[in-house]
């Protein structure tokens, strides 16, 4: 028996990928995902796929994801491995040169499906034997022509804010008292409340869609409720942000911003709309499931 190689793949044998047989019960092959190169149609680098092979068959692999226009990755979205081979797909993961989100997909009521509670525990495990923590799991909704469209509440006046600053002190205000994981952390780390609100607003900016979508939202009174981001993200249209000013909860407005995002997009032509928010966050899982948007997944974040 040879020793395990670890390495990226190449042009040339980016079809090794494919190699190694997968039940696919959790992660993007459950969904219909299939790995592709950018070259053949698909969302994946070679040189940002790793596998490690013994005798030169691929014991496990992790494809990391980024945008057209990214020079680096910034999600690690297909890992894994063969049984019994969890200590080396944690090694792969330690050598790979990237610090980024691990985001597990899972079927929606996973927990009660035992093969695939086994399948995305032992990933979850092996990430974090690699260094890597749970941060929060997250449901995954779709809105279609199907659901209908929920009607508009009329309580509020959507305006677009062309004002970048503007856009950040609002995003400063919602992130100061917020339920949301991802933000919390940002808000916890160095760069406190400011880091928050410029990773959010660099999302805004990271996604295709046009920038006159970003709109803010006001009570009869004239008093900033919130904002909403309908977006397009490489995968298509989406719910890109929803935020309540702290001062303004309390109404339910999570569902007026929600619902006109929804309506936003689907008079863009949308045929069909991705959302998503924290499993802890109460309010706006109501607020989704108010408005027709259905769970069709449930993803596992690791840091």
């Amino acid at each position: 028996m040879t020793d395990t190689v670890i390495r990226a793949l190449t042009r040339s044998d980016a079809h090794l990928f494919d190699s190694l047989q997968d039940p696919c019960l959790v992660g993007r092959g459950a969904f219909g995902h299939r790995y592709a190169t950018v070259r053949d149609g698909g969302e994946y680098r070679p040189e940002w796929t790793w596998v490690a092979l013994r005798d030169g068959v691929v014991v496990a692999r992790a494809a990391w994801w980024g945008g057209p226009a990214d020079t680096e990755p910034v999600l690690l979205n297909y890992f894994d491995f063969a049984p019994g081979e969890d200590g080396v797909a944690a090694e792969l993961l330690r050598r790979a040169p990237w610090s980024v989100e691990y985001e597990l997909i899972v079927p929606a009521g996973w927990r009660e499906l035992p093969e695939v509670r086994v399948a995305a525990a032992a990933r979850v495990a092996a990430a974090e034997a690699a260094g890597l923590e749970l941060l929060v799991e997250r449901y995954r909704y779709e809105w279609t022509p199907a659901c209908g469209l929920p009607e508009r509440p009329g309580r509020l006046a959507f305006r677009p804010e062309p004002d970048d600053e503007v856009i950040l002190e609002v995003l400063r205000r919602v992130h100061s008292v917020t339920l949301d994981a991802h933000a919390r952390r940002a808000v916890e780390g160095p760069g406190g409340l400011e880091q928050a609100a410029r990773e959010e607003l660099e999302f805004f900016r990271w996604c295709p869609s046009p920038r006159a979508w970003w709109q803010l939202a006001y009570t009869p009174d004239g008093a900033l409720a919130g904002i909403h981001v309908p977006a397009r993200n490489p995968g298509g249209p989406c719910i890109g942000f929803i935020g309540v000013v702290p001062e303004a909860r309390g109404h339910g407005y999570g569902y007026d911003l929600l619902v006109e995002s929804t309506h936003f997009l689907a008079e863009q032509g949308a045929t069909s709309v991705a959302g998503a928010t924290d499993r802890g966050n109460m309010p706006m899982a109501a607020a989704f499931a108010r408005a027709g948007h259905r769970i069709v997944q449930e993803r596992i974040h690791l840091v």
